[in-house]
């Protein structure tokens, strides 16, 4: 019997090289990506868990919502600012870098996810099982695509018993065009199947390019001020090195200062002895000055060669606009040094200084949205102690005038006379509704009440359907979101882009107060809406402002023309009560003298407004009009 032929050996794959201690990681190594997702689909959870996986944080320091560390994101369940972590991982004896910038999901921060996404190659969009693709699903995976960023679908919440993973790949495919075949399936709060969304990360993720001998070019991403350090800038590397005692200079702010530490976030701020190309990380520099400091500046060296600047971002539009003002008046330069830290941490949002007759001296703010105005008042008052007062917002306005000149209008006093006015403007947005097929209805007069014009309807899937409109920015802001929330049951959602400016029929109602104007309650709405507005406003003001020793009248006025009035009566006290019969005249000259006493206090005395009554103003007069 012949021997068996021998077996030709099969070549060895050569063991990875262990990196020295000192040396920089190869940029092959490392993979940046962010999380994109619509609110509430488990961005927070699923970061938790790839922490977990990884070994980056042990199970004794672990707690929900880990990234989320501010007391708001907390208490509110929403991230609102995005996050930078590094996590190590080991894969076939290979040493892997994982940098995750966790991103906010509402519509008002789209500005923090634009910001993460410039600094990664790939991103999970990140879909629930069960309520499948939704409004902000569809705007996070376009500003990926629009980022050329590697896109990865996970389906989270496959543990659910209703949920219906099939029909979410499908409108994956359907809505956004994405190949969803090999979307991963898993359950961020059990950690099912969390260990293939890293394997996913390091094989589909492409590596960031650039070279640890190039000049020092750095993109400033976010930064926070502390106040024994001052500034701390996060920061990703897309050339070169830096260590600490290096000089690096800001080409957007022209100034140099020295590093005195660079680290990475681990969660928490961990120092390094380098950051290299493509790894994320901080940097501090003993920075005071809070104007030295701006996101999407680029960071090289202050010797030698120098990089060219980086394109940076995009300047955020402000769209809603509010006053506010410290209830105490000497508070005013604690304020406008708080909004100055917040600002560093914060750059969305702008601060100018503005008087009011009605509540003194205080600051005119500019946000990207509702909740982000309330969030940044929120955070005001819990992180600098402040008891603030804050006005009505508005969305910005354009105005020509009859000399042919346009301005730009963020408050009602800023009106001019309607015979002054040649054209009055207001900011559109195009509106995405997201929703199960048997709203669509409501969902239509909600939008046909608020003048919004349709632009076109699509089926996600046989049960869910998209609409499209075309609405006035000031109807979405004010309570667009609350009405489609109660009119879908919840299952509605919904997200904005900006359109543009269209000529629209408006006017500025003025509310008067014992016959004054107060500025801090003028509000800028259709011609069509301004008498129901006006009387829905005034009977709101009826109820909260507290009754006084004298009459006080309460009007709506266009102009000269006074379109709702009420009245808040006084408190009245029986002068009579003591007499007990007797000639009547005695009664008649204590009610006189009454009367000549509320008259003269009605002159002198000033009307004590609250802080719900500024907010009053939100009120849309529809209770009105239905009745």
């Amino acid at each position: 019997m012949a021997d068996a032929p021998a077996s030709t050996p099969t070549p060895s794959k050569p063991a990875p090289r262990k990196r020295k201690a000192g040396e920089p990681l190869d940029p092959s190594r490392i993979r940046n990506f962010s999380i994109v997702a619509h609110i509430d689909h488990g961005k927070s959870t699923l970061a938790d868990r790839l922490l977990e996986v990884t070994g980056t944080v042990t199970l004794r320091e672990m707690k929900e919502q880990l990234l989320d560390d501010m007391d708001l994101e907390r208490e509110r369940g929403i991230t609102i600012k995005s996050h930078a972590v590094s996590m190590r991982v080991d894969r076939d004896g290979e040493e892997y870098e994982l940098n995750l910038i966790d991103t906010p999901g509402h519509v008002d921060f789209q500005y923090e996810v634009s910001r993460s996404l410039t600094c990664c190659e790939g991103a999970l969009l990140l879909v629930d099982a069960f309520q499948g693709v939704e409004a902000q699903t569809v705007a996070n995976a376009y500003k990926a695509i629009e980022h050329d960023l590697e896109i990865i679908p996970i389906l989270n919440k496959i543990d659910l018993v209703h949920a219906r993973p099939d029909e979410v790949k499908e409108e994956i495919e359907t809505t956004l065009g994405l190949d969803a075949t090999e979307a991963i399936g898993c359950s961020a709060k059990t950690g099912q199947n969390c260990a293939a969304v890293i394997d996913a990360i390091i094989d589909r993720v492409p590596p960031p390019k650039g070279n640890n001998d190039a000049p020092l070019q750095a993109m400033v991403f976010d930064s926070v001020y502390d106040e024994y350090r001052g500034a701390i800038i996060y920061l990703r590397l897309m050339n070169g090195m830096v260590r600490p005692g290096d000089r690096i200079k800001f080409l957007q702010a022209g100034t140099e200062h020295e590093v005195l530490e660079v680290g990475q976030l681990t969660p928490k701020r961990t120092q390094r002895d380098f950051l290299s190309t493509g790894q994320v990380g901080y940097m501090i520099c003993n920075i005071k000055s809070l104007g030295n400091v701006h996101i999407g500046d680029t960071v090289t060296t202050a010797r030698g060669k120098q990089a060219e600047p980086l394109p940076g971002y995009d300047e955020p539009k402000r769209m809603v606009f509010c006053g506010l003002y410290p209830s105490d008046g000497h508070d005013f330069e604690n304020l406008r040094e708080a909004l100055g830290k917040l600002q560093v941490n914060d750059p969305s949002f702008v601060f100018e200084p503005e008087t009011s007759d009605a509540l003194g001296f205080g600051f005119r703010c500019g946000f990207l949205g509702l909740l982000h105005m309330e969030i940044v008042q929120q955070r005001l008052e819990q992180e600098s102690d402040m008891d603030l007062v804050q006005t009505a917002p508005n969305v910005t306005y354009k105005i020509q005038t009859n000399d042919g000149v346009w301005n730009e209008v963020h408050t009602p006093t800023r009106v001019p006379d309607a015979s002054d006015i040649k054209e009055f403007q207001q900011p559109v947005v195009r509106v995405n509704f997201v929703m199960p097929a048997e709203y669509i209805g409501g969902v239509m007069k909600l939008c046909s009440d608020r003048r919004g014009v349709f632009v076109r309807q699509e089926y996600l899937s046989p049960q869910r359907s998209m609409l499209v409109y075309d609405i006035s920015l000031a109807e979405v802001v004010y309570d667009m979101h609350d009405r489609l929330k109660s009119i879908t049951r919840g299952y509605g959602t919904m997200d904005y882009e900006m359109k543009g400016y269209e000529a629209g029929d408006l006017v500025r109602l003025d509310i008067l107060v014992k016959g004054d104007r107060v500025d801090a309650l003028s509000i800028i709405c259709d011609k069509r809406d301004a008498d129901p507005r006006g009387r829905a406003v005034i009977k709101k003001l009826k109820e909260e402002i507290p009754r006084h020793m004298f009459e006080v009248p309460l009007q709506a006025a266009i102009g000269t023309r006074i379109v709702a009035r009420e009245t808040i009566s006084a408190m009245s006290k029986n002068v009579t009560a003591k007499c007990y019969g007797g000639d009547i005249s005695r009664k008649k000259k204590l009610w006189a003298k009454q009367k000549e006493g509320k008259k003269r206090m009605k002159s002198i005395g000033n009307v004590d407004i609250p802080q719900k009554a500024f907010l009053a103003v939100l009120e849309t007069g529809d209770d009105e009009s239905k009745k």
